[in-house]
Order: structure tokens, then C-alpha cells, then sequence
């Protein structure tokens, strides 16, 4: 056994590896146990049980994209320039996960099928966090909408084949850049904010 103190944090770090090593399908809780040289029931202790610890990976995991879009959304720049930056850090964190560890996002894609409450409650966040930014944009006179949060609602629903992963297969898309743009005019259009 270990010396080394046992964390939630180090048995998602292990959880983490194990999945990538076996796959979401044949990880087990041993596995993570063995990795950490600890007993499975000290990471039971932690995490009661397999669903739990899958479902904290996939939370973790996506709090690594939704924790760095929260700086934007609380920035002082013009709502506009926010709202661009925020969908712009976002489309590019999900591109750059399933180009740097295909196998790795392979799995998250797997785990994010079976963690619906985990996924429906970081797109709360998400969209709480456009909510922010298109309210101060209102009251600032950026935008012109009278519903901050359907609006928000709306423009992430309109980008999702650019950030939601089961849309991964069409990211090398050559014109996927244009049609971007396209969906961000008519965003704009929507606020009532001016595209040019």
C-alpha cells in the first residue's frame, strides 16, 4: 500500500488514466484501486460508487472548460467582444482536447453519454455564463433583446455543432471556420447588436 495521502483529487488523476489505458467500458474501480496501490474500498470511501467516480471524471473534466470561459463572462469588455471571446475560447478548448488525446476524448464522449444530470448541469453553467454576458450587454445598450436568458439559450443552441463534441467528425471541416462566422452574424442580428 501507499504512503502517499489519498485525495478525490488522485483517484480522478488514476481514474482518469485507467480510462484512458482499458477504456470507459472495461475501467473498474479496482483498476483505479491498483493504480493508486490502496484498497477499492478506500476509494469507495471517496467516491460510493463506479457511476459516482465516472460521473465526478466527466464533472471534472468539463469544469476544465467551463472555469476558464467564467473570466470572460465577468470581464468589462464590451459585451460583444466578451460573447465572441467566450465562444471563441470554448470552440477552440473542445478542438484542441480531440486533437491532442483523440483516445482520451474518445472516452470523455462515451462517460458524457451516460452522465446526463453531469452534462445538463455544465450547460447550465454554460449558458448561465452567456446569460451574464448578454444582460450586461442590455444594460450597457450593446444589445437589445428583452429575454438575456433565452437569448443565451438560443445562441448556444445555434453553435452547438461547433463546440458539442458528438460533432467532433465535422471540426476538420475546411468551410467549418465560414459557417462560423455565418451563425455569429446572425447571433449578432439577433442581439440586436451591429455585425459589422
Amino acid at each position: 500500500m501507499t504512503d502517499t495521502v489519498l485525495t478525490p483529487e488522485r483517484i480522478l488523476d488514476a481514474a482518469e488514466e485507467v480510462l484512458r489505458r482499458y477504456g470507459p467500458s472495461k475501467a473498474t474501480v479496482v483498476d483505479v484501486a491498483r493504480a493508486l496501490r490502496v484498497s477499492h474500498g478506500s476509494v469507495y470511501r471517496y467516491f460510493p460508487s463506479k457511476a459516482a467516480l465516472r460521473d465526478a471524471v466527466t464533472e471534472r473534466w468539463l469544469a476544465g472548460v467551463s472555469d476558464p470561459l467564467e473570466g470572460i463572462a465577468k470581464g468589462q469588455e464590451p459585451a460583444p467582444v466578451r460573447l465572441r471571446r467566450w465562444f471563441d475560447l470554448l470552440i477552440s478548448t473542445k478542438h484542441k482536447r480531440a486533437l491532442d488525446d483523440p483516445e482520451l476524448f474518445a472516452n470523455y464522449l462515451e462517460l458524457v453519454a451516460e452522465a446526463r444530470e453531469v452534462v445538463k448541469a455544465h450547460v447550465d453553467i454554460l449558458v448561465e455564463q452567456l446569460t451574464q454576458i448578454i444582460s450586461d450587454g442590455v444594460a450597457r445598450g450593446e444589445f437589445s433583446v428583452s429575454d438575456p436568458a433565452r437569448a443565451a439559450r438560443a445562441a448556444f443552441d445555434a453553435t452547438v455543432r461547433f463546440h458539442n463534441p458528438v460533432y467532433a467528425t465535422q471540426w476538420s471541416d475546411p468551410a467549418i471556420d465560414s459557417a462560423f462566422e455565418a451563425v455569429w452574424e446572425f447571433i449578432l442580428l439577433g442581439l440586436g447588436a451591429d455585425p459589422s
